[in-house]
């Protein structure tokens, strides 16, 4: 494996050209057994490029404004019961603590479950579904990337597991068909409307395998930014208090109360966008990212090249069937590139002439360059130092909605509450695909007056 560090190692690595690395070979083993055939990795790239434009076309700004109240309503119904003195004492102070990871991560899945994925997934979310999806997860290992078929368990579980999941999926499709209700917002509905470009449908199969990908995709990394985010605020309640004072000045009302989130008023709340970046910049739920590569790919000089005179004007060559990893991580903590790169600060987001304003722009630029791989004209970001949502033709089709989802829960809940860290900002777990906070990871709460 050739692991390329740095703006130009990404660049070298997620901006290569589809003769030269391949998403799909390198995962296909890890996703397909978890997501189910004929979808993402285990179709040619341009079938995948099509399927991520199904899923765009259902991620609308009109369906974006109703994931707003959807998301407020399902995060405030989980401060109200299981934040509640009865499930959770507080101190002679007044102050209840909840652990971060556990409760935003079923909150990610009650949020992501209301509004991508349909009201029957929502009303499915029983400890039933919950065991299937543990099972399904534990798919998502390390060892699974290595070793895809083990005769284990979890193996075992997991493709159990999978066949029911589908079957589950297949289920909905079929009375949908049957019944006259509406479910505009969801992805589902907009699946079924969608076509390839030969003019064949989605099969009932592949819509069941897309969604089971979005639900396993987005669920790591949403409860894993949130809870990051939440870690850092009740660490840091001075700029808890400057969101919750943006709160008051953007949505006030005379009496004192608070006027409901929208979906355009959230995207103008410059302390709340610089909070989700800046926890995207130091804990990217995707530190790593791998490429295989199909064809022998030439180093350019300006990445690496052999030292010593005995080498002038010779170049690294990686070999057809090498693995190639980026790690965007790494440039977004480099203090070659950013001011006190190890410490969590919103506020460098909000200087117009800083590192991160120009990491920003150049991986949102919206006068820049497009570059359309099938599924909507999108910003390349693969020369930026802040990856977040990672870069090129597999950048995160989940994006937008990720920092709606994001934005509505920790707006939701610095009104609600006020919040202090038990213990510190904990390490991170390196061990799990996903970079999740270790243990302990406590956040005490106090209702605001």
């Amino acid at each position: 494996m050739t692991v390329a560090l740095g703006p130009k190692g990404s660049n070298f690595i997620l901006g290569g050209k589809l003769s030269q690395v391949s998403a799909e070979d390198a995962y296909t083993h890890l996703t397909t057994p978890v997501f189910g055939k004929d979808v993402v990795y285990d179709v040619p790239n341009h079938v995948l490029m099509e399927q991520k434009k199904f899923v765009k076309f259902g991620l609308t700004t009109e369906n974006f404004r109703a994931y707003v109240d959807m998301i407020t309503e399902e995060t405030n119904d989980l401060i109200r019961k299981d934040l509640s003195v009865a499930a959770c004492p507080r101190d002679s102070q007044g102050w209840g603590r909840f652990h971060a990871f556990k409760t935003l991560a079923q909150l990610t899945i009650l949020t992501a479950s209301r509004t991508l994925q349909g009201k029957e997934v929502r009303s499915s979310l029983d400890k039933s579904f919950a065991d299937l999806y543990q099972d399904l997860d534990g798919g998502f290992t390390p060892i699974n990337f290595l070793f895809p078929n083990l005769p284990l368990p979890s193996y075992w579980r997991r493709d159990r597991a999978q066949k029911k999941m589908s079957d589950f999926y297949v289920d909905i499709i079929n009375k949908r068909k049957t019944g006259n209700q509406e479910h505009e917002h969801d992805i589902l509905a907009a699946l079924a409307t969608q076509h390839y470009k030969d003019g064949r449908p989605l099969s009932d199969r592949e819509m069941a395998h897309i969604m089971i990908a979005l639900l396993m995709a987005g669920q790591h990394t949403s409860s894993a930014t949130s809870s990051w985010a939440l870690l850092h605020l009740a660490d840091r309640p001075d700029v808890a208090q400057m969101l919750y004072e943006e709160q008051v000045k953007s949505f006030g009302n005379s009496d004192g109360t608070l006027r409901p989130l929208t979906y355009e008023e959230m995207k103008d709340l410059p302390v709340l966008n610089a909070v989700i970046r800046e926890t995207l910049r130091m804990h990217p739920p995707i530190h790593s990212i791998i490429r295989k590569c199909i064809g022998d790919m030439v180093v350019p000089t300006s990445l690496a090249a052999p030292a010593g005179k005995s080498s002038e004007g010779q170049s690294y060559v990686i070999p057809k069937g090498h693995y190639l990893l980026a790690c965007p991580a790494v440039a977004q903590v480099d203090p070659l590139i950013w001011r006190d790169a190890q410490t969590w600060d919103p506020l460098r987001w909000l200087d117009p002439t800083g590192a991160a304003a120009q990491a920003g722009t150049m991986y949102n630029d919206e006068n820049g360059e497009k570059v359309d791989y099938g599924w909507g004209a999108v910003s390349k970001g693969t020369e930026s130092p802040y990856q977040p949502f990672g870069a090129g033709r597999h950048r995160c089709i989940g994006e937008q909605f990720a920092y709606v989802q994001l934005g509505a829960i920790l707006s939701t809940v610095v009104r609600s509450m006020e919040l202090r860290i038990e213990h510190r900002v904990p390490e991170h777990n390196y061990h799990t695909m996903i970079v999740l906070p270790k243990d302990p990871c406590g956040v005490k709460f106090k209702p605001r007056a």
